[in-house]
């Protein structure tokens, strides 16, 4: 089978949305041109429909996150594409130097998860946390300089979001968070790094 074939993952259409956002934001894409990309990236069923997409734009560049050592450059050279993370009737926290994958799963059942992304190592500028929070809670905290997207939905219960909105570089890292909170919480704050 010829790799053009291959069905495309969430976490390639994913990284050829982060690329579009890029260019607009590089002004490469007009805002038009960005919807109409993002439509025929949503219809696309295999890498070769995703590839005419991006194309026409300089390779993504991986190496923009500013903790990007060559420690963090071993880290980011193991990401696997995503991880999954669950906390049922208990807990799970990831805290100091550890990679968060282009596609984080987090699933929470009457417990609680705590990530603390302030030493971490993004495998890409642009990441996503996909959560599933039941009954439960998911603490999230960030540098400053890094941008929060919530696009979660709630149903009884709700995502807070602190100290994120003020970031406006366009270049800046993402954390996007997408999925459902029902009867819990989702608390995203920024902080200094402890990394000195």
């Amino acid at each position: 089978m010829q790799p053009d074939h291959i069905r495309a993952s969430d976490a390639d259409r994913d990284a050829v949305a982060a690329r579009l956002r890029e260019a607009l934001a590089e002004g490469r894409l007009s805002p038009v041109e960005l919807e109409e990309r993002l439509d025929g990236l949503y219809r696309a069923k295999t890498i070769g429909e995703l590839a005419p997409l991006v194309q026409d734009l300089p390779a993504h560049q991986r190496g923009e996150h500013p903790a990007l050592d060559p420690e963090a450059r071993d880290l980011a050279g193991q990401s696997k594409g995503s991880e999954n993370l669950v906390a049922v009737f208990g807990g799970c926290e990831r805290r100091g130097r550890w990679l968060v994958e282009p596609r984080t799963n987090v699933s929470v059942l009457c417990g609680g998860v705590e990530l603390d992304l302030r030493e971490a190592v993004l495998s890409q500028n642009e990441v996503t946390i996909q959560l599933a929070v039941i009954l439960g809670g998911v603490d999230i905290t960030v540098p400053h300089g890094v941008r929060v997207i919530n696009n979660t939905s709630a149903i009884l219960g709700g995502a807070d979001v602190h100290g994120t909105d003020q970031v406006t570089e366009p270049n800046a890292p993402v954390v996007r968070l997408t999925g459902t909170c029902v009867l819990g919480g989702i608390d995203v704050k920024a902080k200094n790094s402890k990394r000195r």
